[in-house]
């Protein structure tokens, strides 16, 4: 039996700067034993160890249809994440899952999909979004929202043109105001998704992104129509151990971790405001 808390030892392959605070760190399994081994789908999630410090909960950013690395979009706020951003490539991380409920592809298939992301957040919907693309004959349309405070703060910029060169996705870029030569459109998520009034009809909507953001978009959806089975949210923020223990992510009977991190609006709808 695997002991649950020995972590994968994964070689940081490479490092994008995606903004100021934000780096994507490819990685590789040390091991080839290890990495025949592991599988994930589109919205699970690891813990990411950095040896002596202490380990902290991310999504998988990558696709499982490419398998020639992971991914994982970390975003600098603390003291684990500040010591991941002092690695360099080749340095050698714990990564130990994965974890959680993914997004339920059975649902999705054969519909148009609406992502609405919001900074960071965009994270787990890059894993999707590269899912759907690369299994393209499965779904319908596709639209991308997806917005952050300023130009700067956008997250994989790099894959921008590649979902736009795609067949049939539509992608929308806004930032909350103007910084620099910004010449995109203004606004936040939520109003510039009523600006752009998606159908409903034979669509799910995935959102994430901050939660004030999540809140709007999820009300502004079903003004629009969408029914509450049809709207996903992943909620990673209070998630530590992973595995249902620490208990820092549960409110009642549900825990992020094990019941999530992806739910639909008619799951979390009648848990307390807080979750």
């Amino acid at each position: 039996m695997n002991n649950i808390y020995i972590p994968y030892l994964m070689i940081i392959k490479d490092i994008i700067q995606e903004t100021f605070d934000v780096k994507t760190f490819q990685l590789e399994f040390k091991n080839k034993e290890d990495k025949d081994k592991f599988s994930f789908l589109p919205g699970q999630f690891c813990e990411f160890s950095v040896f002596g410090v202490g380990e902290s909960t991310f999504c998988i950013a990558s696709s499982p249809t490419r398998s020639q690395y992971l991914e994982c979009s970390i975003k600098k706020i603390g003291k684990v994440t500040g010591a991941i951003h002092e690695l360099k490539k080749g340095d050698v991380i714990g990564l130990r899952g994965p974890y959680g409920k993914s997004f339920p592809l059975e649902l999705i298939k054969d519909k148009n999909i609406l992502f609405v992301g919001g900074g960071i957040g965009l994270a787990p919907l890059h894993s999707l979004i590269d899912y759907c693309l690369d299994n393209r004959k499965d779904y319908k349309k596709i639209d991308i929202i997806y917005g952050s405070r300023t130009p700067s703060d956008l997250v994989y910029t790099h894959d921008f043109d590649r979902w736009k060169k795609a067949n049939d996705v539509n992608l929308y870029i806004t930032v909350d105001r103007i910084i620099g030569g910004w010449a995109g459109h203004v606004g936040f998520v939520p109003m510039y998704l009523q600006e752009l009034k998606p159908s409903h009809e034979n669509t799910v909507a995935i959102t994430c992104g901050p939660p004030i953001m999540i809140k709007f978009v999820i009300e502004t959806l079903s003004n629009l129509g969408f029914s509450p089975d049809m709207i996903l949210t992943s909620l990673e923020m209070k998630m530590k151990c992973g595995v249902g223990k620490c208990g820092r992510c549960n409110i009642g009977n549900t825990y992020v971790c094990q019941d999530g991190p992806i739910f639909s609006y008619e799951q979390i709808k009648p848990l307390p405001k807080e979750f």
